[in-house]
Formats: C-alpha cells, structure tokens, sequence
C-alpha cells in the first residue's frame, strides 16, 4: 500500500527540462546489493531503474522488476513511483507506490538493492563516488574486491536458480608474474595488472563482473552463459592478455595468463564456494598442462 503522509501526486507528464537546483544535481547512490558503490546523476525528466536492458539504470539484483521504479523530476520535487513491481518498493522500510523523497532517504527495491538520494556539485559527486568504488573495488584494477565479488556471485546464482538458466565462472592466473617482478620491478608488475584487467574489461558484457581475488588471480561471474560460449569467451581474454604490452625502461613487457572455466548447470553446481572450487580446479589443470591455455572442468574440453 502507498504511504499517504507525504505521497506525492503523479500529476501529468514531468516538465522536459529538469530544473538545475542551482550547481547541485541529485544523484541515487546504491548502498546495498550488486551495484553498491556506484553513484547515478539523476539528469533526465525521467529515469527508469530495473532489470530491463533498456531502463536507463539498470539492475541485476535478485528480487527487483525488469521495470521496478522511475524517477521523475516534477518542478522542483523528485518522486519515486513504482512500476507495478513484483517485490515492491520501500523508503525507510515503510513499502510506497509514489512518494516525493527527500536528501538522505533509503529506497530499497524488492529484497536486496537499495539506494540513497544525494544532492551534489560536480565535484563533490565525483569524490562522492571515489569514495564508494573504493569500499567495493580494488584501487589498482578497478575490479571488484574479494568480498563484493562473492556477493555478486551469490546474486548471480540465486537468479540462476530461480529462472534455471546458467551462470558460467571464469578464473585466470597471470603466468609467471613473480618472474617479471624479479625482472623488472614490482612497478612493471603492477602496471602489467592494471592494464591486463583493463583488455579484459574492455572485452566483456556490461552485465558481467569481474573480481580480483588476490595477487594475480581474478575471476568472472557471467549470467546465462552456457559453456560454449564461455570457452569462447576465455579464450578471448586469454588472447587480450597475451597482446597486452606495457614498457619497463624502454623494454616491452608481455604476460600470459591460464584460465579455468566452470558453468552452474553443467556441473550440476548451485553454490557459490564449489562452482569457485571448480573454476580452480580447471585452472590448474591449465597450469599444468603449459599454461597459457584455457581448460574446462572435468569436460575434457580445451582451447589453445
């Protein structure tokens, strides 16, 4: 049911052009779930936030709609209207249909994302959302830190389970990195890091998550990926890895990396832990067998 003290009234279309609110914006910082840290200028008349592709924020938490909320800029208010979600929406616990929010107010969507409305300036957005990604990613790579990246995964797997499609989990191992530190420095290996996870970014969905597990090991949560296609998919990365070059000293500087790939339904996997478990398990078979090289679990199947 919609609160009443302080719901606003959706009157009509919002105006085209939203006002300014002097230098400051409002921003929707996400502060729970698979996006936390990740900080939204609300720029539109209206922004629609969901699980479609198409919504102009969108969202891959379990328990929210394809087309959950939208923000709409009504004069000098911004109102929060659900879109017939499944779970509902809530501000400050208390479940809404449309209500006008005010700065500091949490807004949660279905049962795990939840959000802040911010005002801010240019400036004070950005450091705003240095200040996030740093709770959740790595400084160096921009991949996510161990711990955000289980509770990604775990999101991953518990929409795998309710839609029964698959979740493939990639895990690659830079080659021989403590060699190249030896050889040209712990800097050279660091810059090696950053812009290997730079390709691999590049190389990849926007709805696909990337974490940094420690040192040179990284992996990859991908949805509805079957194992064709993440063979495919490792296998490109390995390719990304294996072109990237940085300079030491006027010197070119190259790495490989080995991958492990392991897919939810195929390995009959359901659980965040084996379906990691896995991923190693194939990622040190292609260590084994010469790295530089992609191996899938317990299939048999590789790609060099």
């Amino acid at each position: 049911m919609s609160n009443d003290k302080g719901a606003a009234r959706h009157r009509g279309r919002p105006s085209s052009e939203p006002l300014s609110w002097g230098t400051r914006r409002p921003h929707i910082i996400f502060v729970a779930g698979a996006h936390v840290g990740e900080v939204h200028e609300i720029s539109k008349a209206r922004t629609t936030v969901g699980r479609s592709p198409s919504a102009d924020i969108r969202i891959l938490d379990e328990g929210s709609s394809r087309e959950h909320v939208e923000i709409l800029v009504e004069g000098d208010r911004l109102v929060v209207r659900d879109l017939g979600s499944t779970n509902g929406t809530f501000r400050n616990g208390e479940r809404i249909e449309a209500i006008e929010l005010a700065e500091g107010d949490k807004v949660t969507l279905g049962t795990t994302a939840s959000l802040l409305l911010s005002y801010r300036d240019g400036i004070d957005a950005a450091v705003e959302e240095h200040l996030c990604r740093s709770v959740t990613h790595d400084e160096l790579t921009d991949a996510l830190k161990r711990e955000s990246f289980l509770e990604r995964l775990e999101s991953d797997l518990a929409s795998s389970r309710r839609h029964s499609t698959p979740v493939a989990l990639i895990a690659w191992d830079l080659d021989d990195l403590r060699t190249l530190n030896d050889r040209h420095g712990y800097p050279a290996g660091d810059r090696i890091l950053a812009a290997t996870t730079r390709a691999v970014t590049g190389s990849i969905r926007r709805e696909d998550a990337i974490g940094r597990r420690g040192g040179e090991e990284f992996t990859l949560s991908s949805r509805g990926t079957r194992p064709d296609v993440a063979l495919r998919v490792a296998e490109r990365l390995r390719r990304r890895v294996e072109e990237t070059v940085i300079d030491s000293d006027g010197s070119p500087v190259r790495v490989t990396a080995s991958f492990g790939v392991a897919e939810s339904v195929a390995n009959r996997i359901d659980d965040a832990a084996s379906l990691l478990a896995a991923a190693d398990a194939a990622l040190g078979r292609a260590k084994a067998a010469g790295k530089n090289r992609v191996e899938f679990y317990e299939s048999g199947l590789s790609i060099r």
